[in-house]
């Protein structure tokens, strides 16, 4: 494995240990592939350069909200690269086996298109992945990173949407996903709020939603509030706050990449374990803004420049 240092729009996007540590162990080693990852094989230099980009996503059975989120991503990262293949995994196994019974489709999984492109003879790939935080599905994306690494001439993989906090000279990606998010929200007066909704993870970046609930108000964005369905806060911590600020009125957001199954049934359904429907029943009046963050022009643009800082990394020489 080797530790290299990138460098795009000026940010340094790969860690790179202090030169201090004359021997590192590869031990050390492995524990300091922080940020985008990079692998170049010496026993496969002399084949072809033959280059593809593989963009991996969890997935979503909603057609509508996939074609106009993974997608239309997909598509940008394409028009980006115009004579660069690219293919698209999905990480859910359920989703793709949901998808294939339902509509005869099938998206394969990370392990599957890259047993593909390796068999139409693509060399260096990138992996680039649609996921928002560094959590389990990221850690999957990593771990099929480290099993197919040694199987091309090269391979990178980028970061997901948020990952780096501006410490140590590296880009704020939450400055930039604040910036984004703040395209989408409606005008507000003061008894009203904005209920963003995450998923939530047992990861420990399950902490990242705090740290966006933290960049909101320090950055001036009053009244929005960040919950998850299978994390924390949950929504029943939110209410006690949404009495003591006042708040009657509330329009729920998903904050996901799709605008899904949690969006549709958890967040907006109308059964009586809804999200909207427990607020109702607390005497508030609701909206629904039912679009995933794919939807956002600025978000995508965030995922499209994911894929281009692992596709200039692929392309860096040592």
């Amino acid at each position: 494995m080797v530790i290299v240092l990138s460098i795009v729009r000026g940010m340094i996007t790969t860690y790179k240990l202090n030169s201090a540590v004359k021997a590192p162990t590869p031990s050390l080693l492995q524990a300091a592939q922080i940020g985008e990852l990079f692998y170049d094989n010496p026993t496969l230099q002399h084949l072809e350069d033959k280059d593809a980009i593989l963009v991996m996503s969890f997935g979503t059975t909603f057609k509508g909200t996939r074609k106009a989120t993974i997608q239309a991503t997909v598509d940008q990262i394409q028009a980006a690269h115009p004579n660069t293949k690219i293919s698209l995994a999905f990480t859910s196994h359920i989703i793709i086996d949901r998808m294939e019974a339902s509509e005869g489709v099938r998206i394969p999984i990370p392990e599957e298109a890259l047993d593909r492109l390796k068999n139409e003879g693509y060399t260096r790939i990138a992996l680039t992945t649609l996921d928002i935080l560094p959590g389990m599905e990221y850690a999957y994306n990593t771990a099929v990173f480290d099993r197919y690494k040694e199987s091309f001439k090269k391979m990178t993989m980028g970061t997901p949407l948020l990952y780096w906090m501006g410490q140590e000279d590296q880009r704020d990606d939450f400055e930039d996903f604040i910036e984004a998010l703040k395209t989408q929200l409606p005008k507000q007066n003061d008894n009203e709020a904005v209920l963003l909704m995450a998923h939530g993870t047992p990861h420990p970046s399950n902490a990242f939603y705090t740290m966006i609930q933290m960049r909101l108000e320090s950055a001036g964005i009053k009244n929005v509030y960040v919950y998850t369905v299978e994390g924390w806060p949950m929504l029943s911590d939110i209410i006690p706050r949404l009495r003591q600020n006042g708040i009657k009125h509330v329009t729920l957001m998903p904050a996901m990449m799709v605008a899904g199954e949690h969006a549709k049934n958890d967040m907006a359904g109308e059964h009586p374990d809804s999200h909207k429907s427990q607020l109702e029943a607390e005497g508030f009046t609701v909206s629904i803004f039912n679009h995933g963050l794919g939807e956002n022009a600025a978000i995508r643009q965030m995922f499209v420049d994911r894929a281009a800082e692992a596709y200039h990394l692929l392309q860096k020489k040592n």
